[in-house]
């Protein structure tokens, strides 16, 4: 199985994935290519933006990737 695959079973059977996710468990370093990608292909993914505070208590910014049926 390729990442592309994994990361299309990931969304169907969690419903979402971030690109931390997608490091940690299968060494996915470029998700946002993977879900571009996807979306060509026809798959009806939406991105919501995840705020969080850093280190320094700033706040900083991600993607979660969420697949819509």
């Amino acid at each position: 199985m390729n990442k592309t695959q994994k990361v299309i079973e990931h969304l169907k059977t969690k419903k979402s994935i971030t690109s931390w996710d997608a490091i940690q468990l299968y060494r996915v370093t470029r998700l946002s290519a993977i879900i571009f990608n996807l979306r060509k292909r026809g798959m009806n993914i939406r991105t919501r933006e995840r705020a969080f505070k850093d280190v320094n208590n700033d706040t900083s910014y991600y993607a979660e990737y969420i697949l819509e049926e």
